[in-house]
C-alpha cells in the first residue's frame, strides 16, 4: 500500500475570495476558490549526514572527522556521483567539559562534527548510499528529503487544475442560481515554493530496500481565488 504524504501547500489564500476587496464591486458577481491537487511520485532525493567525533585532542578529533568525511566522499565518486551533488560543511570544533558540584569544569575532550549534504538523482540508489555512509564512519543522517526533479511542471499542472475547478464551480453556481457568468472581474493568486517530503530517521531505521521510498507519493496543491461578474 503505497503512502500518501502532503509535500507542498500552494497559494492556499486563508482569506479566500472575501478578501478580495470584494466590498468595492458594485455590480452583480460571484466569488470562488478554484483548487488543483497533482499526486505524483518523488524521482530525487537530498540527503544530509554528519560524523561527530570526540577525542582528547582537538587535532585529534578533527583528524577523525575528516577522515571520514573524506572516505564517505571517495566511496561516493567511486560510485558514480558527480562532484557537485556532494556538499560537505566545514567542520565545526568545540570543547567538552564535566561540571562537577562545587568545583572547576574538566575539560574532557573535543568534539569534531562534519555534514556532508548528498543529491541522489536516482532514487533507487538512495540506500547504497546510505550504506556507504555507515560503512565509512558516518554516524548520523539528519535528514531525507524526497523531491520530484521537475517541480515547476508539477506546480504548473497543480495551478491549471485549480483554474479549471474556479471556472467550473464559478459555471455550476451561476446555472444553480439562474444566472450566466460575465468575465471575470478579479483574479488573486499567491505562490510559493514547493516543500520537499522530509524524512528523519536513525542510522539503524531506514528501510531494507529503495521500495521504501519509491512507494511514497507526493501531493502538490495549488488554489486560486476569483471573483466572476455576473450578467445584470
Amino acid at each position: 500500500m503505497k503512502k500518501q504524504l502532503v509535500a507542498v501547500m500552494l497559494g492556499l489564500g486563508m482569506m479566500g475570495a472575501s478578501g478580495m476587496a470584494s466590498a468595492n464591486i458594485d455590480v452583480p458577481h460571484l466569488e470562488t476558490t478554484g483548487i488543483g491537487e497533482i499526486t505524483v511520485q518523488p524521482d530525487m532525493a537530498v540527503f544530509s549526514v554528519a560524523v561527530d567525533e570526540m577525542r582528547p585532542s582537538a587535532k585529534e578529533a578533527k583528524l577523525a572527522a575528516d577522515k571520514a568525511v573524506t572516505a564517505f566522499v571517495d566511496r561516493l565518486l567511486a560510485e558514480g556521483l558527480d562532484r557537485s551533488q556532494i556538499q560537505s560543511a566545514n567542520i565545526s570544533l568545540q570543547p567538552q567539559y564535566h561540571y562537577p558540584k562545587d568545583k572547576a569544569p574538566e575539560l574532557q575532550g573535543y568534539r569534531a562534527t562534519r555534514t556532508v549534504t548528498v543529491t541522489v538523482s536516482q532514487l533507487d540508489q538512495l540506500n547504497t548510499y546510505l550504506d556507504s555512509a555507515l560503512g565509512d564512519g558516518i554516524n548520523r543522517i539528519n535528514n531525507i528529503e524526497l523531491k520530484v526533479s521537475d517541480e515547476s511542471a508539477v506546480q504548473e499542472q497543480a495551478r491549471l487544475a485549480a483554474i479549471k475547478d474556479a471556472q467550473t464551480k464559478a459555471k455550476s453556481l451561476a446555472e444553480g442560481f439562474g444566472q450566466k457568468l460575465d468575465g471575470v472581474w478579479q483574479i488573486s493568486y499567491q505562490s510559493h515554493n514547493p516543500r520537499p517530503v522530509m524524512m528523519r530517521m536513525a542510522m539503524d531505521a531506514a528501510p531494507a530496500n529503495s521500495a521504501g521510498y519509491q512507494d511514497t507519493q507526493i501531493t502538490v496543491r495549488d488554489s486560486v481565488d476569483v471573483i466572476f461578474k455576473l450578467e445584470e
